[in-house]
């Protein structure tokens, strides 16, 4: 499964960004997905994950309310739709593709894409 991640871009506190992950390969439906982030100066960190089905989504308590995980397996796409930015969500968001483990560890993840930057000015 090759991942690629976009959507990023410069944003004012209290605005919105959808990021996007298109996969390709056949058997995308059988990857749960994960987006992760890491600030400058910072271990990377979980920000929320989907099962293979889209049936059950995770997320950090840093986001919860404010992004949304969904999937689309016709298109081969994963989406983070995210609202509310803050100064504190500054950092490049990776997508990522499993096929087991646990969602909120990276080491779970098999796949990676090549990360997208996202900047919320204060």
């Amino acid at each position: 499964v090759q991942l690629q991640a976009f959507g990023g871009g410069l944003v004012q506190a209290g605005g919105s960004l959808r990021l996007s992950c298109a996969a390709s390969g056949r058997t995308f439906s059988s990857y749960g997905m994960g987006w992760f982030r890491q600030a400058p100066g910072k271990e990377r960190e979980f920000v929320c994950a989907v099962t293979w089905s889209g049936g059950s989504t995770y997320y950090a308590d840093s986001v919860k309310g404010r992004f949304t995980m969904s999937r689309d397996s016709a298109k081969n796409t994963a989406y983070l739709q995210m609202n509310s930015l803050k100064p504190e969500d500054t950092a490049v968001y990776y997508c990522a593709a499993r096929l087991s483990g646990t969602y909120y560890s990276s080491g779970s993840y098999s796949y990676w894409g090549q990360g997208t930057q996202v900047t919320v000015s204060s």
